[in-house]
């Protein structure tokens, strides 16, 4: 078995300790819907082929369809937002407005993540 530098045996077909990737798949796009995938994995910071491969596991692991992702998302967005008030009231404290839109941001970015792993471990 080949071997690097540190002596390490390295399995053949393998690369930094994972399986190689040598199946494809493709589909055909619009100009219009490939310019909209270029945009999308270009502001994620990756090629369009990584940005592709992310996307369609992480819908397999989640095993969510789009609209029980969304419904969740909102679901859980609410409870968080809930939560988070009824906290500070409860402890007597006034959330400024600013604060307060802060935290419906940061909801905003953390729902649909927290809907996916809340989905993925349902399936566990």
């Amino acid at each position: 078995m080949p071997t690097l530098d540190t002596e390490r045996p390295v399995k053949r077909g393998s690369l930094r300790g994972r399986e190689s990737r040598n199946q494809t798949l493709s589909t055909k796009l619009t100009e219009t819907e490939y310019r909209t995938v270029e945009n999308a994995s270009a502001a994620d910071g990756k090629t369009t082929g990584e940005w592709l491969r992310d996307l369609t596991l992480r819908s397999l692991r989640s095993g969510a369809n789009d609209t029980e992702l969304i419904a969740l998302s909102e679901i859980v967005g609410v409870r968080l937002l809930l939560v988070n008030v009824l906290r500070s009231l409860g402890t007597g404290q006034r959330m400024t407005a600013e604060a307060f839109d802060k935290l419906v941001n940061e909801i905003g970015a953390t729902k649909y993540d927290l809907a996916t792993k809340l989905i993925a471990e349902r399936r566990r």
